[in-house]
């Protein structure tokens, strides 16, 4: 097991944020107050970034049991519906990202490698890359300005006739116009702070972005709350949007103003990034990808809202928001580490991205299934002795094929994320393939069977896709990593 000692400069706090997440930290035998906790660190593979992302998708979890709870009481079984599927047509503003966030994060990471970052915002190192990192956030700021407005055009009018067109109650036939308005504009001043917030990530604020998402997550729960305690649930999701923009922006006109607003005024003196010849033979391919996922994990509540009714709909929404919880709360182990591994690659340092990899995967999966048996089991005893509770997810049975899907999920996401920090998409083909199968069985299945039978169909097509995928990550990585 390799170690390395970091003695970074105390003026520069992005450079440890890199090495505590890249490499592991020496336990020195003079520190014995803190050989427990350090040994317990390295076993867990939590450090500061892992820990504030699971606390975030721990009090997102916390919460979306706090929600569950407010929605029942609060919202009829058809609000529930229409509250679940604001969210999924929303995440259409997937076509206009077209993965560019991810990209952004890639970029940066190679190119900070090259360079030193300090606290006020002042940058070291090799001027080229310094010009490259300036233009990175420079094109990806102009992109997300022109996306955003499109946006906003495309998914206020596209909203507004699914709902108007698809079972409108006499009780609902206008309440869910200004909330979905909100709703829209909210999550298009949150698209445009998200590249920023990934190019913060890439220059090695791993642990700063993600305490602030605990800050996010925080802010949104309460005010989403505040919107069902004050009966007008249908606000909550516009609520959870705003808080996450308002914390975001907050965050960095506060925290990194100036290295960011230094970087938009740099001049790149001819060395910037050609997108067209450097990045576009990547980007496309990522583009499908994320356009994929949206026929993979979005889906689901347009066509059963508009085949089978809002009260469906909300069932099936709700089941997926606590599957998805889950999978967050463990995926976490590995996002965190999308800087490190790029920043490992532009390194060369393939055994060390190995071993942070597999020791990742491993810890992450453990708290996966234990997750997944904790909830099945407070399942069954809720549809036991909670029957009106329960009611509100698909049976026990339909939900566990949803959370086996879950776990195949975690893996290929985690196997994508390690081949994706080589600047590099070999999962184009598992995507297309993936999002196909699903979008036919969720069509079928959901306009002439049952939810539950969507949630089998979706086990189906996630398992053979997840064995495709984890036989690519095999062979690329064999291939990419073999000595020349």
């Amino acid at each position: 097991m390799s170690s390395h000692k970091a003695e970074p400069s105390s003026k520069d706090p992005a450079v440890p944020a890199v090495a505590e997440d890249a490499i592991e930290l020496e336990i020195l035998p003079s520190e014995s107050g803190s050989v427990l906790v350090a040994r317990l660190k390295q076993w867990t593979g939590v450090d500061r970034a892992i820990a504030f992302t699971v606390m975030a998708r721990f009090w997102s979890a916390f919460a979306g049991v706090v929600t569950i709870l407010l929605i029942a009481k609060f919202l009829t079984p058809s609000e529930q519906g229409y509250y679940y599927t604001f969210s999924s047509l929303v995440a259409l503003q997937i076509i206009f990202e077209l993965g560019f966030s991810f990209v952004v994060l890639q970029l940066a990471t190679h190119e900070r490698a090259k360079l030193t970052i300090f606290d006020d915002g002042h940058i070291e190192g090799n001027s080229i890359a310094h010009a490259r990192l300036a233009s990175v956030l420079q094109k990806s700021v102009r992109w997300y300005c022109v996306a955003a407005t499109l946006m906003a055009c495309t998914l206020l009018p596209a909203g507004i006739y699914f709902f108007t067109t698809h079972h409108n109650t006499a009780t609902l036939a206008h309440a869910w116009r200004l909330p979905w308005i909100i709703l829209v504009f909210a999550a298009t001043a949150t698209f445009q702070i998200d590249p920023i917030i990934s190019f913060l990530e890439g220059c090695g604020y791993v642990a700063d972005v993600a305490r602030m998402r605990l800050t996010q997550a925080m802010v949104a729960s309460s005010l989403a709350w505040s919107a069902l305690l004050l009966h007008h649930g249908l606000f909550a999701p516009a609520m959870v949007i705003t808080g996450q923009a308002v914390v975001g922006l907050g965050w960095i006109l506060i925290r990194r103003r100036r290295l960011i607003f230094g970087l938009l005024r740099h001049k790149t003196h001819g060395n910037q990034i050609v997108w067209r010849s450097e990045v576009w033979s990547f980007q496309w391919r990522i583009a499908i990808s994320w356009l994929c996922g949206y026929f993979i994990y979005q889906l689901f509540n347009p066509i059963i809202f508009a085949y089978q009714g809002p009260v469906v709909a909300g069932r099936m929404g709700m089941s997926l928001s606590i599957s998805g919880s889950i999978g967050a709360v463990a995926i976490a182990w590995m996002n965190t580490k999308s800087s490190p591994f790029g920043h490992i690659i532009a390194q060369g340092k393939y055994r060390e991205l190995d071993h942070l990899f597999f020791r990742t995967l491993k810890q992450s999966t453990i708290f996966l299934l234990a997750g997944i048996t904790t909830f099945f089991s407070c399942l069954l005893y809720a549809a036991r002795h909670y029957p009106k509770y329960a009611d509100r997810v698909l049976t026990p049975w339909a939900f566990a094929f949803l959370l086996l899907g879950v776990i195949s999920n975690h893996i290929v996401t985690s196997e994508a994320l390690y081949l994706r920090a080589h600047k590099q998409e070999p999962f184009l083909i598992v995507s297309v393939i993936g999002a196909i199968l699903i979008t036919i069985s969720i069509y079928f299945l959901g306009r002439y069977e049952s939810a539950n039978a969507v949630a089998v169909g979706y086990f189906l097509c996630s398992w053979p896709t997840g064995l495709m995928g984890s036989y690519i990550f095999i062979t690329k990585r064999r291939a990419w990593h073999m000595p020349a």
